[in-house]
């Protein structure tokens, strides 16, 4: 990529990321692109659908992710490991609340081959704790996602106002998660159905 052309991309992605948390992803890509300093025309060049802007600007946060994967997996406790990494990934949202429901676009290109070791790794966590017994056996890897979901409306809702009310939530999902099993739990959603949520949320 020419550097013009690296330059104009990153300032794109530095709108957009400011735009987005501000406003939410249903801002006009005009006005980033104005905020940019770019043309409309140099904004869909470089990114030709707004899916593709957001999974740039999801892409950015991958490290914050593989951080806490990294750190996850070398603590010798399973439940600590798991349960440290759900934290890890509701704070990723936490720290922009706009982009909380961004951060679930799943990555695409260059940085598919990450966010699928992102969470491979997340598997790992699951089946150690589950070996180990501190997780409920009937939890699937879909009820991350699920909770990602859920915080994502906390911190729309609260972020203003209560910007620490989202760890409740969390914490009250974790003791749940690591509850003894009492009574069976609805069927949860296929692999499918997850993957059709986190692409198309208001669908």
């Amino acid at each position: 990529m020419r550097a013009d052309a690296a330059r104009n991309r990153e300032l794109i992605l530095d709108a957009a990321c400011h735009a987005f948390a501000d406003r939410g992803p249903d801002v006009p890509l005009e006005e980033i692109a104005a905020v940019a300093g770019v043309g409309v025309a140099t904004l869909y060049r470089r990114f030709p659908t707004r899916e593709d802007l957001l999974e740039a600007v999801a892409s950015r946060h991958i490290e914050l992710y593989e951080k806490a994967l990294r750190k996850g997996l070398a603590d010798p406790d399973p439940w600590r490991g798991f349960s440290g990494f759900v934290r890890a990934a509701t704070e990723i949202q936490a720290r922009q609340p706009g982009l909380a429901e961004v951060l679930m676009v799943p990555c695409h290109g260059p940085d598919e081959a990450r966010s699928a070791a992102v969470f491979e790794g997340y598997l790992e966590l699951v089946h150690r704790a589950k070996l180990d017994g501190s997780l409920r056996e009937d939890y699937v890897p879909e009820d991350l996602p699920m909770l990602l979901m859920a915080n994502a409306g906390v911190l729309r809702g609260t972020s203003a106002t209560a910007p620490r009310a989202f760890k409740r939530l969390v914490e009250y999902l974790l003791q749940a998660f690591s509850c003894p099993s009492r009574r069976p739990l609805p069927a949860p959603p296929t692999p499918a159905q997850m993957h059709r949520a986190m692409n198309n949320p208001a669908d």
